[in-house]
């Protein structure tokens, strides 16, 4: 498969017209590689250890010429590229190793199989539906049933097990064997959608990124909310998404060793 090929079958899954605003997903850097066949390393973060990672296997033989990575490289025009700047220095390896960065952030967030969407999976929720809806469908985040109801603490022990975060936080309650059914779930910084979250009687609301004030509104809404870091809710989806492309003719495909969790807890 062409990495044209890959990447038109993609925006038809995942439209990049579907992004926010803000957003920049897309083409981060094309040097050229459209009508190569597609060797893709997959990644949540395009870094500078994701590409070097990228031309060590380019090296070793592995013909990868696509980072594909969730996060955007460029969020907003730089005013300038420059050696020893991290956005210069991904741009100018990208175009001296032939090696294209392409990203899917807000409207992968929204579709089936999305980052949202593999939480759910992930937790086995049942008769899923989004926290909010952005098209038929489709939308951000996922609320669903456990398939049998769960203490908070057999819920979080789950979440931990599963994700494997750092640090797991959530709201202040006595009462860890409180039964859950209702759950919902947003990849990455969902903090925003806790008032949508408190619609859908959910009972526990897992995502990131989430401050102080905001665990006070979840309180006050009546919602436990769970904060397992932007990592350990998004990397899933790269994992799934990376096996999806492996059940394609693509001349290579892996998931990225060097995604990094930019946080670290002293303990």
């Amino acid at each position: 498969m062409k990495i044209t090929d890959l990447i038109t079958w993609f925006e038809k899954w995942a439209n990049p017209a579907w992004q926010e605003k803000w957003d920049n997903c897309g083409w981060q850097v094309e040097p050229g590689v459209l009508n190569e066949d597609a060797g893709v390393l997959v990644c949540l973060t395009p870094t500078l250890a994701v590409m070097q990672e990228a031309i060590n296997l380019k090296n070793a033989g592995n013909p990868v010429n696509l980072i594909f990575a969730h996060h955007p490289l460029i969020f907003s025009p730089p005013k300038s590229l420059r050696t020893g700047d991290a956005i210069g220095e991904m741009v100018r390896l990208a175009f001296i190793h032939h090696i294209g960065i392409y990203s899917a952030h807000t409207n992968f967030d929204q579709v089936n199989d999305g980052t949202a969407d593999v939480l759910a999976q992930l937790l086995n929720l049942k008769e899923v539906s989004p926290i909010v809806n952005t098209q038929p469908g489709l939308g951000y985040g996922r609320v669903g049933c456990l398939n049998s109801s769960l203490t908070l603490r057999e819920l979080l022990t789950k979440i931990q097990t599963l994700l494997k975060p750092p640090n797991l936080l959530f709201s202040p309650n006595a009462d860890l064997e409180m039964s859950v059914d209702k759950v919902a779930v947003l990849g990455g910084s969902g903090a925003s959608f806790i008032q949508s979250v408190s619609k859908t009687g959910a009972k526990v609301y897992l995502t990131s990124d989430c401050k102080f004030h905001q665990f006070q509104e979840s309180r006050d809404a009546g919602i436990i909310l769970v904060d397992a870091g932007h990592y350990a809710t998004e990397r899933p989806a790269c994992e799934a998404l990376a096996l999806k492309f492996a059940t394609f003719n693509l001349t290579f495909v892996c998931l990225s060793d060097k995604d990094e969790d930019f946080r670290r807890f002293f303990l």
